[in-house]
């Protein structure tokens, strides 16, 4: 399989400082290079950046999938099986409120996956996913 390289994606966040403290000691992301108005992070390995912007309040828009609604747009990462498994944890021992709590998705299917949904402070989406078999991932 060929190597998967790191991806750059810059987000809003209506306040910096709650964000900055939610991507570093709630999600465990290394903080990078900041400034007074964004702050670069270790992403699981990718380079996110959160950058201050007054958010206004948007419509909530979902797409079904295996009978839940995911919301759209969102963003995250791929995780070993066992690394899904520890961060559901973390985030369990955090308090977060899902969006779509812990569960296993398209199970005994092809592309069985582990997923979970929710928010950062800001309300942007994150879906966090492991694959029971990482070939399956873009399998259809």
């Amino acid at each position: 399989m060929e190597q998967i390289q790191p991806f750059h994606l810059a987000i809003p966040v209506n306040n910096l400082e709650q964000n900055r403290t939610f991507y570093r000691d709630i999600l465990g992301c290394s903080e990078g290079r900041s400034s007074d108005h964004w702050v670069d992070f270790n992403f699981f390995g990718h380079q996110l950046v959160i950058h201050y912007k007054a958010v206004e309040k948007e419509e909530a828009i979902s797409n079904p999938v295996d009978g839940k609604d995911v919301p759209i747009p969102h963003f995250g990462v791929v995780l070993t099986w066992q690394q899904w498994h520890d961060f559901a944890k973390r985030l369990k021992q955090h308090d977060i409120q899902f969006v779509i709590d812990p569960y296993i998705r398209f199970e005994g299917e092809v592309g069985e996956q582990a997923t979970l949904f929710f928010k950062d402070p800001s309300g942007n989406a994150l879906e966090f996913k492991a694959f029971k078999n990482i070939d399956q991932l873009f399998a259809k």
